[in-house]
Protein backbone atom coordinates (compact mmCIF):
# COMPACT_ATOMS: atom_id res chain seq x y z
CA UNK A 1 0.00 0.00 0.00
CA UNK A 2 2.86 1.76 0.90
CA UNK A 3 4.37 1.62 -2.60
CA UNK A 4 1.19 2.43 -4.41
CA UNK A 5 1.08 5.50 -2.78
CA UNK A 6 4.54 6.28 -3.32
CA UNK A 7 4.41 5.99 -6.74
CA UNK A 8 1.09 8.13 -7.09
CA UNK A 9 2.33 11.29 -5.38
CA UNK A 10 5.49 10.84 -7.81
CA UNK A 11 2.89 10.46 -10.87
CA UNK A 12 0.93 13.40 -9.58
CA UNK A 13 4.12 15.31 -8.99
CA UNK A 14 5.60 14.58 -12.34
CA UNK A 15 1.87 15.75 -13.98
CA UNK A 16 1.95 18.83 -12.05
CA UNK A 17 5.52 19.77 -13.20
CA UNK A 18 5.13 18.51 -16.98
CA UNK A 19 1.92 21.03 -16.73
CA UNK A 20 4.07 23.92 -15.82
CA UNK A 21 4.49 26.61 -18.32
CA UNK A 22 5.74 30.39 -17.53
CA UNK A 23 2.81 31.76 -19.16
CA UNK A 24 4.91 35.75 -19.23
CA UNK A 25 5.12 36.83 -22.39
CA UNK A 26 8.80 38.40 -22.19
CA UNK A 27 10.14 34.69 -20.67
CA UNK A 28 13.27 33.70 -21.53
CA UNK A 29 13.12 31.31 -24.81
CA UNK A 30 15.80 28.39 -25.11
CA UNK A 31 16.39 27.52 -28.81
CA UNK A 32 19.18 25.00 -30.33
CA UNK A 33 20.49 24.58 -33.21
CA UNK A 34 19.95 21.17 -33.06
CA UNK A 35 18.14 19.02 -30.67
CA UNK A 36 19.74 15.84 -31.23
CA UNK A 37 22.96 14.54 -32.39
CA UNK A 38 24.69 11.53 -33.66
CA UNK A 39 27.97 10.73 -33.24
CA UNK A 40 27.77 7.97 -35.93
CA UNK A 41 29.79 5.16 -35.63
CA UNK A 42 32.63 6.33 -32.80
CA UNK A 43 35.75 4.26 -31.94
CA UNK A 44 36.39 3.41 -28.47
CA UNK A 45 37.64 5.31 -26.03
CA UNK A 46 36.88 7.97 -28.53
CA UNK A 47 35.95 11.37 -28.43
CA UNK A 48 32.20 11.59 -26.77
CA UNK A 49 32.42 15.46 -26.10
CA UNK A 50 29.56 17.60 -28.20
CA UNK A 51 28.56 21.54 -27.95
CA UNK A 52 25.11 21.87 -28.18
CA UNK A 53 24.76 25.57 -29.25
CA UNK A 54 21.69 27.76 -27.69
CA UNK A 55 20.30 31.09 -27.80
CA UNK A 56 17.99 32.54 -25.88
CA UNK A 57 15.27 34.41 -27.93
CA UNK A 58 13.04 35.47 -25.29
CA UNK A 59 13.31 38.86 -23.51
CA UNK A 60 14.24 38.57 -20.29
CA UNK A 61 17.64 36.68 -19.03
CA UNK A 62 18.08 32.99 -19.47
CA UNK A 63 19.09 31.47 -16.16
CA UNK A 64 19.80 27.38 -16.39
CA UNK A 65 19.19 25.53 -12.91
CA UNK A 66 20.30 21.85 -13.58
CA UNK A 67 21.05 19.45 -16.51
CA UNK A 68 20.84 15.86 -15.92
CA UNK A 69 22.19 12.85 -18.37
CA UNK A 70 19.90 9.93 -18.27
CA UNK A 71 22.75 8.10 -16.98
CA UNK A 72 25.96 8.11 -15.75
CA UNK A 73 27.75 7.72 -18.88
CA UNK A 74 26.32 11.20 -19.80
CA UNK A 75 27.68 13.80 -18.20
CA UNK A 76 26.58 17.60 -19.59
CA UNK A 77 28.01 20.68 -18.57
CA UNK A 78 26.42 23.68 -18.55
CA UNK A 79 26.32 27.95 -18.39
CA UNK A 80 25.94 29.01 -14.91
CA UNK A 81 25.27 33.09 -15.41
CA UNK A 82 22.22 34.26 -17.34
CA UNK A 83 22.13 34.17 -20.40
CA UNK A 84 21.04 37.65 -21.89
CA UNK A 85 17.98 37.94 -24.60
CA UNK A 86 19.67 37.68 -28.45
CA UNK A 87 22.67 36.20 -26.76
CA UNK A 88 24.00 32.18 -27.50
CA UNK A 89 26.02 29.74 -25.66
CA UNK A 90 26.86 25.91 -25.38
CA UNK A 91 25.75 23.05 -23.46
CA UNK A 92 28.86 20.56 -23.50
CA UNK A 93 27.72 16.63 -23.40
CA UNK A 94 30.24 13.96 -22.99
CA UNK A 95 29.42 10.76 -23.24
CA UNK A 96 31.83 8.09 -21.74
CA UNK A 97 33.05 5.79 -25.16
CA UNK A 98 34.51 2.60 -23.03
CA UNK A 99 31.06 1.18 -23.42
CA UNK A 100 30.85 -1.04 -26.68
CA UNK A 101 27.65 -0.87 -29.05
CA UNK A 102 24.91 1.09 -29.81
CA UNK A 103 23.33 4.45 -27.33
CA UNK A 104 20.37 6.69 -27.61
CA UNK A 105 21.29 9.01 -24.18
CA UNK A 106 19.27 12.21 -23.28
CA UNK A 107 20.02 15.47 -21.16
CA UNK A 108 17.50 16.80 -19.14
CA UNK A 109 17.46 20.74 -19.30
CA UNK A 110 15.47 22.73 -16.52
CA UNK A 111 15.21 26.58 -17.26
CA UNK A 112 13.19 29.48 -15.90
CA UNK A 113 12.24 29.74 -19.65
CA UNK A 114 8.40 29.54 -21.24
CA UNK A 115 8.80 25.80 -21.42
CA UNK A 116 11.18 25.07 -18.30
CA UNK A 117 12.27 21.53 -19.15
CA UNK A 118 13.62 20.94 -22.25
CA UNK A 119 15.42 17.63 -23.64
CA UNK A 120 18.13 17.29 -26.13
CA UNK A 121 19.57 13.85 -27.23
CA UNK A 122 22.82 12.36 -28.43
CA UNK A 123 22.69 8.72 -30.35
CA UNK A 124 25.73 6.46 -31.89
CA UNK A 125 27.61 2.98 -31.96
CA UNK A 126 31.03 2.64 -30.12
CA UNK A 127 32.98 0.20 -31.94
CA UNK A 128 35.94 -1.39 -31.08
CA UNK A 129 39.32 0.56 -32.07
CA UNK A 130 40.54 -0.41 -36.20
CA UNK A 131 43.19 -3.66 -35.90
CA UNK A 132 42.43 -4.25 -32.61
CA UNK A 133 40.87 -5.50 -29.16
CA UNK A 134 38.07 -4.19 -27.50
CA UNK A 135 39.03 -2.36 -24.53
CA UNK A 136 37.20 -3.73 -21.39
CA UNK A 137 35.18 -0.74 -19.51
CA UNK A 138 36.48 0.81 -16.87
CA UNK A 139 39.82 -0.82 -16.23
CA UNK A 140 43.32 0.61 -17.02
CA UNK A 141 46.98 -1.03 -16.82
CA UNK A 142 49.10 -0.32 -13.37
CA UNK A 143 52.68 1.07 -14.46
CA UNK A 144 55.06 -1.66 -13.49
CA UNK A 145 52.74 -4.66 -12.55
CA UNK A 146 52.61 -6.24 -15.59
CA UNK A 147 48.73 -6.07 -15.82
Amino acid sequence: MKKAIATFGILLAGLIAFGQQNDNPNAPQIEFEKELHDYGTIDQGGDGVYEFVFTNTGKEPLIITSCKGSCGCTVPVWPNEPIAPGQSDVIRVKYDTKRLGPFNKSVTIISNAATPTKVIRIKGKVVAPEGGAPKPAGSAAVPGSGK
